[in-house]
């Protein structure tokens, strides 16, 4: 067919669609259409594929008589393998007032859990469905932004200065004009992505935001305070600026944070890991972090090191004494870089602030 975008992802654009007289050839993702009969019963849907669209029985009979492919909702999944959009953290977190156990969240953890290891393909296919579509759902998002990763380890305390830095980076590089992508969890994760969503406020209202998010530091020894404290700041600055969060329900113990205002969530963290870097094509930012930190600075460094993704992208790694001397991972990532091009597009500075200068002198 002529049109690029052949994907409905809403009612508003199933309706669009369906007005010019025919979905031949469309893919109708994760749409309530029980509303939708008469329009479905008298279009031309010839070649659709409809993916967990729920509609009632004729509507599906005569679909699939047009020879329409139709795949229809997983009954009893707390997750909707289908879907067309990416999280949001009201999504995730529906429920929150009665605790975190029973948010959208935690039960497909729990659900991830019970089925990762019972060999069971039907389990395995419904979390490579749902990958796929997360992927699709953010390439769509970013399609043209000038994305920048942050990285960093989840056990930065909310009330240490390291936090409030990592904020303050976030920040820079959102009103620079940079989308800012992290790993979607907590500790620097959540303080780069806060930073962006304080972004179009007065700067003295991250001060009121970290003071407000001090009275529960850490996601232990509870989830539902932390992530309460969380949506106490979106409450109070409810026109927050956007950022990308990445997370994972392979690392359940660390729960997403409700800064990121797109959160793609995976249940296969390789694909989540790689996934972020390589859309991280403005640039990665390396906070102190630990084993998971160092693993994403080789993820990161192997692509610009082949050139498998076409140009090295800049890295900063940030904190002398921690990439020098506690992880000594500076000294190898420069003998990896020397006289190649990516020599040029590796830095390591002592602080945040000098983080977008560099940045930008490596663009």
């Amino acid at each position: 067919m002529v049109n690029a975008d052949i994907e409905i992802e809403t009612l508003a654009e199933f309706d669009q669609v369906v007005a010019r007289g025919s979905l031949s050839g469309y893919r109708i993702q994760s749409v309530n259409l029980l509303e939708r009969t008469f329009a479905l019963l008298s279009a031309d849907t010839s070649a659709a594929v409809f993916l967990g669209c729920a509609m009632e029985p004729d509507a599906s009979v005569k679909v699939r008589a047009d020879g329409a492919l139709v795949f229809p909702p997983v009954p009893d999944l707390p997750f909707n393998p289908y879907r067309g959009l990416l999280y949001t953290p009201e999504e995730l977190f529906a429920g929150l007032p009665d605790g975190y156990e029973a948010t959208p969240d935690a039960l497909a953890y729990a659900w991830f859990q019970e089925t990762k290891a019972d060999g069971d393909v039907f389990s395995s296919m419904l979390r490579s469905l749902h990958d796929d579509a997360v992927s699709d759902a953010l390439d769509e998002h970013l399609a043209g932004a000038r994305v920048v990763g942050v990285m960093g380890g989840h056990a930065m305390s909310r009330g240490g200065t390291d936090y409030r830095g990592a904020a303050e980076l976030g920040r820079a590089l959102t009103r620079s004009g940079l989308t800012v992508a992290t790993g979607g969890g907590p500790g620097a994760m959540e303080a780069a992505n806060l930073g962006a969503y304080l972004a179009p406020a007065p700067d003295d209202a991250l001060t009121e935001a970290l003071e407000l998010l001090a009275k529960a530091p850490s996601f232990a020894p509870s989830v539902s305070d932390w992530a309460r404290a969380a949506f106490a700041v979106r409450e109070r600055w409810p026109a927050g600026g956007d950022s990308v969060g990445i997370p994972t329900w392979f690392y359940g113990h660390e729960p997403p944070n409700a800064f990121a205002g797109h959160v793609a969530k995976y249940f296969a963290n390789a694909t989540r890991e790689d996934g972020l870097l390589a859309r991280s094509t403005a640039g990665v930012i390396f906070l102190p972090g630990a084993a998971g930190t160092v693993q994403e600075v080789f993820d990161n460094a192997t692509p610009n090191y082949y050139e498998s993704r076409g140009e090295p992208t800049p890295m900063v790694l940030v904190g002398h004494d921690h990439w020098t001397e506690h992880l000594p991972v500076w000294p190898l990532l420069r003998a990896l870089a020397r006289g190649r091009a990516m020599e040029s597009r590796i830095a390591l500075v002592d602080s945040v602030d000098e983080v977008p200068g560099v940045l930008a002198s490596m663009s």
